[in-house]
């Protein structure tokens, strides 16, 4: 039976109030429960970050990608959508660049040398500290860490510094000795070498911070019971303490390889990639290439920095994490 509506009142529709309605308003966050106000608090304090990281890291990255893939050079930020899509070509011509394959080996060397180094001697560090060292042990601490939070560009004045061929610390040292000392950085055969020390130096405090946390964690029962049934120092180190510093010798590992994998400030205050590009590093090599205005050869050689960063990730995590 229809029903009669009032001349001049109006019918409105009510919203909808369903289940489905109720699932959207869940789904959004947008409820009025205290987990939906919670909800909205969470987006509107992380809208700032979201704002910044979508403007200054994901869309650079994002732009770089689209670059490697096309002819851009400077001249054509006035007008990006005049660039022409050549695919992969760019990568093509990196490898085909004797420059960048030198740039590459001398990446490859600073990693597979400076690497295991690094974290070996800071290992080594941590343990001393926590068994061979007993007095001044904070001293020894922190003069260990000091490398790591002093500005690597005042590291890298004051090695450059001291080895000076002729008025260089080093070299007056070793003419004290009658050893005529070379030419550090400006040989061949001793830049490169100089670079991975001074690397080692300076990261080994981390290392060392991270590892000693990773000791002192081992619980002493187990160095008890090994000691118990006969074992060693060398395999209670080896069979006890070492596989439980797994962890900490993967977070190392991870955390050092990607800065290794990027090394940049060292070269470019020491060398500038010289002599006859011994220590051009693939990042320098990009830098270069972007100064000359070759953005898609500096992009699709930061990415390939970037893929070789993800392999030796992954290469880590199979070799380095915990079985169990």
């Amino acid at each position: 039976m229809p029903t009669n509506t009032l001349p001049g009142r109006e019918t409105h529709e009510q919203p909808a109030t369903g289940p489905a309605s109720t699932d959207r308003r869940r789904i959004l966050g947008l409820g009025r429960t205290p987990h939906g106000r919670q909800a909205r608090a969470a987006w509107i304090l992380a809208a700032p970050f979201l704002a910044l990281f979508l403007a200054f890291m994901l869309l650079p990255v994002v732009w770089s990608l689209l670059m490697s893939l096309t002819d851009t050079q400077s001249a054509d930020l006035r007008t990006p959508l005049n660039v022409s899509f050549i695919g992969f070509d760019n990568y093509v011509r990196l490898f085909e660049d004797e420059q960048f394959r030198r740039a590459l080996r001398n990446t490859a060397v600073f990693v597979l040398v400076g690497l295991p180094l690094t974290l070996a001697a800071g290992l080594a560090a941590a343990v001393l500290l926590n068994h061979g060292i007993r007095r001044f042990r904070a001293v020894f601490r922190v003069g260990f860490y000091l490398p790591v939070i002093t500005s690597v560009v005042a590291v890298a004045v004051v090695w450059k510094t001291l080895l000076e061929p002729r008025a260089g610390l080093v070299n007056t040292v070793l003419a004290w000795f009658g050893i005529d000392g070379p030419a550090w950085l400006a040989d061949t055969r001793f830049a490169l070498p100089v670079m991975i020390l001074m690397a080692v130096w300076r990261n080994l405090g981390t290392v060392m911070i991270i590892m000693l946390a990773g000791l002192q964690s081992v619980p002493q029962s187990l160095m008890e019971a090994a000691e118990l049934d006969g074992a060693g120092a060398w395999q209670r180190f080896w069979r006890v303490t070492f596989p439980l510093l797994r962890p900490a010798l993967l977070l190392t590992a991870v955390t050092t390889g990607i800065g290794y994998l990027q090394f940049f400030d060292e070269p470019f205050v020491m060398t500038d990639g010289g002599p006859l590009d011994s220590t051009l590093s693939a990042t320098m090599y990009a830098y270069k290439q972007f100064g000359n205005g070759n953005y898609d050869v500096a992009s699709a050689a930061g990415y390939v920095v970037f893929v070789l960063i993800i392999a030796l990730t992954v290469l880590q995590f199979r070799v380095l994490r915990d079985k169990d």
